[in-house]
């Protein structure tokens, strides 16, 4: 609760009087806990046949190295379904010497991928939509959405809606900018101006299975109803909020559940952030 309720890693610490590297700890095994019991719901439920997809800019390590967090929402219910990342080139306004710097570490470091978004967003909605013939989604204009689009092997009739619109509810986005909104305003990483933000975004995006979680299956849907029920609920997928003590009562492994490919990524901690020697792997053998 302390990691959704805009709380960064040092601050936890001091307050629980731990070590700061006790917490990253325990946040990269719950996320990774995080991912495996998402993926044990979503197994009998019901297909997402209306989802709104968009996606959020934040960074790791510095800012020379921005990322593209991409997330979907089923409409009808606010349900988190699925998130990627992507890593991006920093672009807008720099100074001579910022163009510089950025120079020398894309020779150093190579430069991401251009075609990172659109791959991503493809995976996103793979999975989002699963083995459905057909579905409407909904995301602004980015022109790697459409190109993602048009690599999917399903029928998707796709509802643009300009950024530059005014993001009220009566935006056909709403649900998914209310996601973008809520990350901001409860992950202390995603805050901007921040001096909390993540490291890597391995440890990014296990910060973001432990909000996904706490969104679906803990959180009402409407902040200031107090009986407003869960996106899960809506959905048929649980008669009640999840308390903590139900999330941490079993153990869930690896080895008996499947991941998505960018989700077993994020579970063995093989997503990699330029610039970062050493970094460290989920290869504990006995807690795999």
């Amino acid at each position: 609760m302390k990691t959704v309720g805009g709380m960064a890693n040092r601050q936890i610490a001091r307050d629980l009087k731990v070590a700061p590297e006790t917490i990253n700890r325990h946040i990269a095994r719950l996320g990774r806990h995080s991912l495996l019991y998402h993926q044990v719901q979503m197994k009998n439920a019901p297909p997402v046949k209306v989802a709104a997809v968009d996606g959020f800019e934040s960074f790791e390590l510095s800012q020379y190295h921005p990322i593209h967090h991409h997330v979907a929402v089923e409409k009808e219910t606010d349900f988190f379904v699925y998130f990627t990342d992507s890593e991006l080139r920093r672009k807008g306004r720099m100074t001579a010497l910022q163009k510089e710097r950025r120079k020398d570490l894309e020779k150093l470091l190579g430069r991401p991928n251009p075609k990172a978004i659109e791959n991503d967003m493809k995976e996103l909605l793979e999975v989002t939509l699963g083995k459905q013939r057909a579905a409407l989604v909904h995301s602004d204009d980015h022109p790697a959405y459409r190109r993602s689009i048009k690599r999917l092997k399903i029928s998707i009739d796709h509802r643009i809606s300009p950024g530059s619109n005014h993001r009220d509810s009566r935006n056909p986005l709403w649900e998914v900018n209310l996601l973008d909104l809520l990350i901001r305003h409860s992950n202390a990483n995603h805050k901007r101006e921040t001096i909390a933000w993540s490291k890597r975004r391995q440890a990014s995006a296990a910060r973001l299975a432990i909000l996904l979680v706490w969104r679906n299956y803990m959180k009402g849907r409407r902040e200031k109803k107090g009986d407003s029920p869960t996106p899960a609920m809506v959905r048929g997928m649980m008669d009640a909020r999840l308390e903590v003590e139900e999330l941490l009562e079993k153990r869930l492994f690896r080895t008996q559940i499947e991941l998505p490919p960018r989700w077993a990524e994020y579970y063995e901690g093989t997503v990699s952030t330029r610039g970062v020697e050493h970094e460290r792997h989920h290869e504990l053998r006995f807690a795999f």
